[in-house]
Formats: structure tokens, sequence, C-alpha cells
């Protein structure tokens, strides 16, 4: 979301007031020592910009060229990249330009088409980070049911109701913008002297996503764990004078015959069981324990780095957001201040497709594959 589009001038007047002192600010700079910041800028910007597009482009070519990612939790991944990528190609180039100058030179019609789309693709982005929290959430506490809607069709839902959602909250400020539509424009910003709109605006696209990934993310944490300190036996038994040592959820170290379910579909019976299965025994109280708090720091460790990520990126922006409008004139933040908190919201869409696919064993070995594809050709 713009520096300029979310409840962070108040009242036009003041807002022209604001333009006018940073005007005067940069005035204070040496034409040839200002216009050398704007240059480096625009380059640190551009290079954050052109990063975002490849790495969501990335993954969205990763999806499409490997047939076992095409799964219902990969189709949300890959609608948060398509997200993530509008940001990069519909919003940041603009605000390149717009944050440099500080000035708004591309007329009224571009102007509206710049708010809603920042306000719409930066929300969904966000949005989209609650649909897949519940997605884990439902699968890892509610499997078996879960695995039965856990379709294409339920992903396309859960994803028509983000943009639906995105919609309503970007749509008010346009019909406020029409009215001024005749006027010389020298800002691209929205009246938030509707502090409502702010309210609604700001709790619909940060606050209740965030309070909503806390609790999800928490759950599955606590799920998650019960699991791991607490795995299921196998086939019903459970080991007490040798554990089982699992590496994942698809392997274990333990290897089975290949006549092992052949066998227990006609003999039942613990001694015939134990013959067919090689169980590591040195120390395997000590080894699960260790196992297990191995596994527990790795999953607080990329919950951590999920909601650390977000938090960072769009807490400071959408404080600033409620906030300065809020307390008006008893509040003032440097425009530059602003842009820096700005910036740091668009750039928790080129952190996205990091998290959400380096943390992901089969992306990583899919991205390989592309790689080495790459370099093949």
């Amino acid at each position: 979301m713009s520096p300029r589009n979310q409840s962070v001038e108040g009242p036009l007047q003041e807002a022209s007031n604001r333009s006018l002192n940073a005007t005067e600010t940069q005035g204070a700079w040496d034409p040839g020592t200002l216009q050398a910041l704007q240059i480096s800028l625009a380059v640190v910007l551009s290079i954050i910009t052109l990063a975002t597009v490849l790495s969501n482009a990335f993954v969205l070519t990763t999806i499409f060229l490997t047939r076992k990612l095409r799964t219902p939790a990969n189709y949300l991944i890959g609608s948060l990249a398509v997200t993530d990528l509008l940001v990069s190609v519909l919003v940041m180039p603009i605000s390149i330009a717009y944050t440099t100058t500080r000035t708004w030179s591309f007329g009224q019609v571009l102007c509206d088409i710049w708010l809603s789309s920042d306000i719409t693709c930066c929300t969904a982005s966000i949005l989209h980070l609650c649909v897949i929290a519940l997605d884990r959430y439902w699968a890892i506490t509610d499997a078996l049911e879960y695995s039965k809607r856990r379709t294409a069709g339920h992903a396309a839902a859960m994803i028509a109701v983000v943009w639906a959602i995105s919609v309503c909250i970007s749509i008010p400020p346009l019909f406020w913008r029409q009215a001024k539509a005749r006027d010389e424009m020298s800002d691209c910003l929205v009246n938030t002297s509707q502090i409502s709109y702010t309210i609604y605006s700001t709790c619909g696209a940060f606050y209740i996503p965030s309070v909503l990934l806390i609790i999800l993310y928490g759950r599955i944490y606590v799920a998650a764990r019960k699991r791991i300190l607490n795995p299921p036996s196998l086939y019903g038994k459970r080991f007490t004078t040798a554990q089982l040592i699992t590496g994942s959820a698809r392997s274990s170290l333990c290897s089975l015959s290949p006549g092992l379910h052949g066998a227990h579909a006609h003999l039942a019976g613990s001694a015939l069981f134990f013959n067919h299965v090689q169980v590591q025994l040195a120390d395997s109280a000590l080894e699960r324990k260790r196992l297990s708090a191995a596994r527990e720091r790795k999953a607080t460790q990329t919950l951590g780095v999920i909601l650390g990520a977000f938090i960072v990126c769009w807490l400071p922006f959408f404080v600033a957001s409620l906030v300065l409008p809020i307390c008006r004139d008893s509040c003032w933040m440097h425009p530059a201040l602003f842009d820096f908190f700005t910036w740091l919201g668009y750039l928790n869409s080129l952190i996205n497709p990091i998290i959400y696919t380096v943390f992901n064993e089969e992306f990583r070995r899919a991205f390989q594959k592309v790689v080495h594809l790459r370099k093949a050709s």
C-alpha cells in the first residue's frame, strides 16, 4: 500500500501542507546531491522490485512444470505468488517514481487505478497468508475429514473469498476521489477524513488477519508438538521395549521386509511382527527425545519466521496508518520514514515466496530440478 493511500495524511489541506514541507526539505539539499540520492534510491527500489518479480515468477514456473506440486495446498501458495507478482508489476514500479520525486504526475485515472491495485493486491497478499494458515490448521487437526474436502475447488473458493474481501476494502475510496476529479493534483492519496473507513480498512487488511494468524499458528504448533511427543503407534500397537526412530512423515529409519504387509494380513501376533521389523535399539529413549526436541525447534523456527516476517514488514505501516489520522495535529511523521514503512510492507511480497518454498522440501527439490534443467538447456 502506497505511502499516501492509507490513512496517513489526513484531510487534503493537511496533505498539501506536508507535501510543501517535504518539498522545502528537499530544497535544502544541493541539487547534485539530491539527484544522486534520488537515483540511488530508485536503483535500490528497482532491484527489490525486480527480485520480487523473479522470485514469484519462479515459484509459479516451478508449480507449473512439476506435476507433483499441483496439489490444493500448493495452489494456495501459487495464488499467493500471483498476488505478490501483481504487487511487483502493478504497484511497485509506479511507487518508485512517486517515492523518489514526491510528486504525482500521472493524472487522475492512473491514480485511481494505482490506488485500487495497491490496496486490493496488498490486502489480498495478507489474506492469502490467513487461508494458507487455515488450510494447514485443518490439515493437521482434522486430517481425515479435511482430506476429503481438500480439493482444487475448495482452494479456488478460498481464493475467491480473499479477493472479494480485498475488493470490498479497496472500493470505497474511489467514490470519494471522483468528487475531486477536476482538481489539479500533485499527490495521489485517499481522503482519510473518513475515520470510519480508516478503522475498517486497517482492521480488515491487517489487524484481524494478524490475530487470526497468531491464533492459527499457535494451535498448529500445539497440535504438532502433541503429535511429536505422542507419535501414533504402528498398526495400533505401542512399542515399549524399543522405539521406532522416524526420520520424516513419509520415511522411517526402521526397514520393513518386502513381505511384511502380506504376512501381517494373514498372521497376527507381536512375535511375528517384530521378526519383520529392524529396530535400532541404541539409546532409543534418549534418541527419541533428541529427535522430538529437534523437530520442536524446527517447527518453532518455521512458525517464528512466518509470523515474524509478516509482522515486521507490515506492523509499522499499519500502526502509522491508524494512529496518524486519529491523533491528527498531535502526531507527525516525516514522509521519508513513512515511505520506508511502505516499502517494508512491499518487501513482504519478496519474502513470501522464500518462506513458503525454501522451508518446503518438495519445493526445494523441484527448484533444483528446474535450475538443473535450465543449465542443461
